[in-house]
């Protein structure tokens, strides 16, 4: 017989169940809705058929801008060599090196040229980032499994994107080497793969090390046993990757590939030195446009960072019309910048043309696509997914910018010969990023740039890494 107290435990959940099947009921597509929601359609044939049968791109394609036009700039900066990042997502390396080797030849008045590795700091990237989320894991054992915070680390276990102060912790830690001595290989230009199973073997370690946490293991023991973990890592890395070069002998050459220097023999260091002339940290601004928040503040996003003991993305939020500013005092001095787009929206990926009206949508669909940038950043339609490196700009008589050009890493076959082109309004709804060198920005927004940042959570929506 049951108990007085089950009787009544039975009774409160069949008093429930009709309140909770009602609720959804009262949320769900019931017949009568449907037929509203059915009689609002307005089919076409023609266009169905249309739609069924061919890519709603080549649909909704604006045929007027199936050609560029006008692709003189006013200012632009010295060309260089375009490069492809194949199929991996270090964009914010290659528009890095971009601006490092621009540096370069400007300041030997374009009489000498370098190409950098990628495959020789990507290997340090991925370890430093393996570290990163172990450490992490170590840090925040004392949280459940499905903290928001310990469930970032074992989501993001590791990846191939990144920002511009990324390239510069590394480059200051491990220093630079020529492409010639540390060449490319396979998984380098193909990272899925390698990026799976270092995310699986570090989820493993994860959980031994919050095993060894939980267990009170002493903080000594942890650390050796991270060490050994690293070491694994750091094997799995030399396999596809190739180990880091110690030591080389280098010439360097002229723009037209002649060699111009007695050779020498350099460290990593000793050629990041001699080809940057010292730091990088410290020369420069982040700039960031988010309507969302307020501007001439500086934020900051905790663990956006490639190396444990470097720095997290700080930046000030500027309006459009400063950052269109510095860029155009940047390059009328020659001078490159790495900058980020949410690059996916209106591309013309045949002629490389960006501009808000390459496709009609709207039109093909009857109905409108209307959020402004803060409503598409805030519902994650729009952010910053790649980094391209900003050469030029076109100004009016009046000095406004018409349209900007970008130094592309998707090869010189892609786009306009290499590059991207787009109009000023494109840029101002889908640029994100500036890095600026600190001599093109205006004092008051240098002042503004030293003040405590706010901290900001990897998650929030503008915050994915440049790939």
């Amino acid at each position: 017989m049951k108990s007085l107290k089950t009787l009544s435990l039975m009774a409160c959940i069949a008093l429930a169940m009709p309140l909770v099947a009602q609720n959804r009921a009262q949320g769900g597509i019931d017949a009568d809705m449907l037929r509203q929601i059915s009689a609002s359609s307005q089919q076409n044939a023609a266009l169905s058929n249309a739609m069924a049968s061919n890519s709603i791109d080549d649909l909704a394609k604006n045929y007027r801008n199936a050609s560029i036009g006008d692709t003189h700039f006013s200012i632009e900066t010295p060309k260089q060599s375009i490069h492809n990042q194949r199929s991996s997502g270090r964009c914010w390396m290659y528009s890095s090196f971009n601006v490092m080797r621009a540096n370069f030849a400007r300041r030997h008045n374009d009489t000498l040229r370098v190409e950098y590795s990628h495959d020789y700091l990507f290997f340090w990237d991925q370890l430093e980032k393996a570290n990163l989320m172990l450490q992490g894991v170590i840090d925040c054992a004392d949280k459940p499994l499905d903290d928001q915070r310990v469930q970032f680390f074992f989501h993001h276990p590791i990846n191939d994107g990144g920002t511009f102060c990324g390239a510069a912790d590394l480059a200051e830690k491990y220093g630079l080497v020529p492409v010639e001595v540390q060449p490319e290989t396979y998984s380098a230009e193909r990272t899925s793969r390698m990026s799976q199973l270092l995310s699986s073997k570090l989820r493993e370690q994860g959980l031994e090390l919050r095993k060894m946490v939980a267990d009170g293991k002493s903080k000594s023991a942890i650390k050796q046993r991270k060490t050994e973990m690293l070491g694994e890592i750091y094997n799995m890395l030399s396999l596809v990757l190739g180990e880091p070069i110690k030591s080389f002998t280098y010439a360097f050459k002229n723009k037209d590939g002649k060699t111009v220097t007695p050779s020498r023999t350099y460290t990593p260091l000793e050629f990041f030195r001699e080809t940057q002339g010292g730091p990088i940290n410290g020369t420069f601004i982040m700039a960031m446009n988010d309507p969302r928040r307020e501007y001439y503040k500086t934020y900051e996003v905790e663990w956006d960072r490639h190396t444990y003991d470097g720095h997290n993305w700080c930046y000030i939020n500027l309006p459009m019309e400063d950052i269109a500013q510095m860029a155009i005092a940047s390059l009328k001095d020659s001078t490159k910048l790495y900058s980020s787009y949410d690059v996916g929206k209106q591309l013309n990926r045949t002629n490389g043309y960006l501009a808000l009206d390459n496709y009609d949508y709207g039109t093909l669909f009857g109905t409108t696509f209307g959020m402004n940038k803060a409503d598409r950043i805030a519902t994650f339609d729009s952010g910053s997914t790649h980094a391209m490196t900003l050469t030029a700009v076109d100004l009016d008589a009046s000095g406004k910018p018409v349209k900007w050009k970008v130094e592309n890493s998707w090869g010189a076959d892609s786009g306009h010969k290499g590059y991207i082109i787009m109009t000023n309004e494109w840029f101002n709804e889908f640029a994100f990023r500036l890095v600026v060198d600190k001599k093109y920005v205006p004092e008051r927004i240098l002042k503004a740039s030293q003040q405590k940042p706010v901290m900001v959570m990897p998650e929030d929506p503008l915050f994915q890494e440049d790939r």
